[in-house]
């Protein structure tokens, strides 16, 4: 099975190895045909501690690493906004 990769922004790194990213999904209302922004947070591994708030990131899935952690930090670049 491939794994996911989502592009967001880092809200919080007060956590040790870890980062909290809000993806943001934006889509066609089937209705109302108005496009509508959903937004969903993840947290994921960071092991150096190197991304701060305010980054753009990419994250992919993960076998788990704690309770709430799915998804780890590409370390390849910070995309650029």
């Amino acid at each position: 099975m491939p794994k996911r990769i989502l592009q967001g922004k880092v809200v919080s790194d007060k956590n040790e190895q870890t980062v909290t990213v809000l993806v943001e999904r934006r889509f066609k209302h089937p209705l109302l045909h108005k496009t509508v922004r959903m937004s969903k947070k993840f947290r994921a591994h960071d092991a150096e501690n190197r991304f701060k708030v305010g980054d753009t990131v990419r994250i992919a899935e993960c076998a788990p690493i704690s309770k709430t952690k799915r998804w780890t930090v590409l370390t390849d670049e910070a995309v650029s906004a």
